[in-house]
């Protein structure tokens, strides 16, 4: 069994993409890089079955667009849920 591993630091996220496809995990991570500012992607075998596990860690304070704009709204959203 996997020790847990420490939370990730402030702002930051750790992913895990599972694929039975390592070219479809692949294709994720990706589109992730391309809205955090990231790590880059470890990858193992997904487990007996087969299939890849590509772990990375997101800087969310650091977004693109349109992942700036959506994290933004997510907050206000969050917020307006703790007052309500």
């Amino acid at each position: 069994m996997q020790q847990p591993k420490e939370a990730p630091s402030e702002g930051h996220a750790d992913v895990r993409i599972v694929a039975a496809d390592p070219e479809v995990a692949r294709r994720v991570a990706e589109v992730l890089r391309r809205c955090f500012a990231a790590t880059e992607q470890r990858s193992y075998p997904a487990g007996v079955g087969g299939g890849t596990r590509l772990e990375l860690v997101v800087d969310t304070t650091r977004a693109a667009e349109p992942a700036r704009s959506w994290l933004e709204t997510s907050r206000s959203s969050e917020e307006d849920r703790r007052r309500g």
